[in-house]
């Protein structure tokens, strides 16, 4: 894929910029910096930016039905409206705020809010997975991971794919969208956790576009990687910032690709890639898809 036309969508570096999302009625993209406590809006046809300061650490956004976005932060689920600001509680965090927060979400085709945690101690694999549903979270699948990550579904909603990003692997599941079940794991992708050699970065936050190819970031591999269902690799898109951490799909067409990355990285990562931390967009040849909007 040619890579010459990345261009920088915002020039300012995040702390921890993760979880981009095109709203396709507003035609403006929404991410947030974790580390930096914000979420935040770019018009890319004016340019205009807006940020609002979370109380906790924003992680997962999604689309919500009746307007405007939830998010997943570390204190739970809230609703959160542009137009003041303003966020209220849809449910608390159903676990300990001093060792774990929420991390990569994603919405399914009937609705649900999925969002997996991220175990900070990452001395064992105590990470979950939750699923906010008719505003009622449900635990569904404890351990196992450290760090919850590309969350996505297949095109015809029977697969479940998820990361877990410390074992450097990419699971596929069995999904019944009617109700909301996963079974039978199988791996879809091992990457290689050898630094000194074939190492090419560790699965972070995921997207399918409307093929149903599987994209995915790979945090210190300076990179996105796309796999056919069968898991194929298709393409190789290699990147100004070491760690990129997720992608969207945007624009009017679906064909913008909008990606997020780190920006608290180590100084000498900085010098050697410059843009470390920016929100990048480039065209593509494969649209993607509209996200599905959680039904409250």
């Amino acid at each position: 894929m040619d890579t010459n036309d990345i261009t920088v969508a915002w020039d300012a570096p995040m702390n921890v910029g993760e979880c981009p999302l095109w709203h396709p009625a507003e035609s403006c993209l929404y991410w947030v910096d974790i580390g930096g406590f914000t979420i935040h809006r770019l018009h890319p046809s004016t340019g205009t930016h807006d940020e609002w300061r979370m109380p906790t650490e924003p992680s997962a956004l999604a689309l919500n039905a009746t307007g405007g976005l939830v998010v997943a932060m570390r204190a739970g689920f809230f609703t959160f409206n542009p137009q003041d600001g303003s966020i209220a509680e849809i449910a608390p965090a159903p676990y300990d705020m001093t060792t774990t927060r929420f991390n990569d979400g994603r919405v399914d085709p009937a609705g649900r809010f999925w969002v997996g945690t991220i175990y900070e101690p990452r001395d064992q694999q105590a990470a979950q997975m939750f699923c906010l549903e008719k505003g009622k979270v449900e635990l569904k699948w404890s351990g196992g991971m450290t760090v919850s990550n590309g969350l996505a579904f297949s095109l015809d909603a029977t697969s479940m794919y998820h990361a877990d990003t410390t074992t450097h692997r990419v699971d596929r599941y069995q999904f019944d969208s009617a109700t909301g079940t996963v079974a039978h794991p199988s791996r879809f992708q091992q990457f290689s956790a050898d630094k000194t050699r074939n190492y090419g970065g560790r699965p972070d936050g995921a997207a399918v576009d409307s093929e149903g190819a599987y994209w995915v970031a790979m945090i210190e591999g300076a990179r996105l990687l796309r796999f056919a269902p069968d898991g194929e690799l298709l393409d190789e898109l290699k990147l100004p910032v070491r760690c990129p951490t997720m992608m969207a799909f945007g624009g009017d067409d679906m064909r913008t690709l909008f990606i997020t990355s780190l920006g608290h990285r180590p100084a000498e990562e900085i010098a050697q890639f410059p843009l470390t931390g920016r929100l990048l967009s480039l065209r593509v040849d494969v649209a993607g898809r509209v996200e599905n909007a959680y039904q409250p």
